[in-house]
């Protein structure tokens, strides 16, 4: 979540591969609400809405290690299909932390929310900026996606976003050049090694990643490259004669894997990288199960390899 406009905002802009009003609907129905609503792992119950200026919307939040989190959101503007305005992050015993703004604009069938949280100082912007990532809470509008993609098309995606303080064509960089992937892509305490890299569109590569224990091999096939806004490549793991295998510690996860890269622009040297991952070709309906019950892993190894990247990026500057 990066800040925009005031210092005492936080702005977020997602675009989503739906209609405007079924993005809205996601958002404004109980029952829908409920499947995506909250950071992965999360559980939603929804006790009343009431949706209109002056209505609520009282809710539990229901965590992963069974704390329960009591709010009351309360309208105060309700644009059907366009706008709301609301207050977030209080209920009966506590007041709002913030004020949030969203605002859903159609763009030939897809749609861009943007979103924006008012704080009552700088400083509180930026301590809910830390506590939003450390809760995962960005995961919300990954999951918003998600839900987006399963409704539409029946497919099951992973997806996760984060914003980098860099140039667009900085971080297409980090993500096209072997050298600068090796340098945070592994998982975290893995180093990597490239054995070939050719990537360009209809290129491929290998690599290898290693600890002290064990020793990972992997290919991909880039099946698209567009500087500097889109990369789209197969992924799986292979021996070290580059012959496909399983994943090592994993025997049940989908042999392919298709991974799309997407790159926007936020603003002045601020650049939001996308990545959708989902199983390709052939999977077998436990090798599905394996990939959506591994959610919460997949954000966990894609936010220390993120965590990684903004510190490779912040040595640069």
């Amino acid at each position: 979540m990066s800040a925009k406009n005031l210092p005492n905002e936080l702005y977020l802009s997602r675009i989503y591969e739906a209609p405007v009003k079924v993005v809205w609907e996601a958002w404004t129905d109980p029952k829908q609400v409920a499947q995506w609503w909250g950071p992965r792992g999360f559980t939603l119950t929804t006790h009343s809405k009431d949706l209109r200026p002056g209505g609520h919307w009282a809710y539990t939040m229901h965590g992963p290690d069974g704390t329960n989190y009591e709010n009351k959101a309360i309208y105060h503007e309700v644009e059907k299909y366009s706008r709301l305005v609301y207050d977030h992050g209080g209920n009966d015993e506590r007041p709002p932390l913030f004020r949030v703004t969203v605002t859903f604009e159609e763009i030939k069938g897809r749609t861009k929310m943007e979103m924006t949280m008012a704080l009552a100082s700088p400083e509180a912007a930026e301590e809910i900026r830390k506590f939003i990532k450390k809760a995962g809470g960005e995961s919300t509008w990954d999951r918003l996606g998600e839900f987006l993609a399963k409704e539409r098309s029946g497919k099951e995606q992973f997806i996760i976003n984060r914003s980098f303080a860099a140039p667009l064509k900085v971080l297409f960089d980090m993500w096209t050049k072997p050298e600068h992937l090796a340098q945070w892509l592994p998982p975290t305490g893995f180093a990597m090694e490239f054995l070939q890299a050719d990537i360009r569109t209809g290129g491929s590569s290998m690599y290898a990643m290693f600890n002290g224990q064990i020793r990972m091999y992997g290919r991909a096939k880039y099946l698209e490259i567009l500087a500097p806004d889109r990369i789209v490549y197969t992924q799986q793991f292979c021996n070290e004669k580059g012959q496909v295998s399983r994943h090592p510690l994993a025997p049940t996860w989908p042999e392919t894997m298709l991974t799309v890269v997407s790159f926007i622009e936020e603003g002045s040297g601020q650049t939001r990288v996308t990545v959708t991952w989902e199983p390709h070709g052939e999977c077998s309906q436990e090798e599905m199960e394996t990939f959506i019950k591994g959610r919460a892993g997949m954000t966990g190894g894609w936010t220390g390899s993120f965590d990684k990247l903004e510190e490779v990026l912040s040595a640069r500057r």
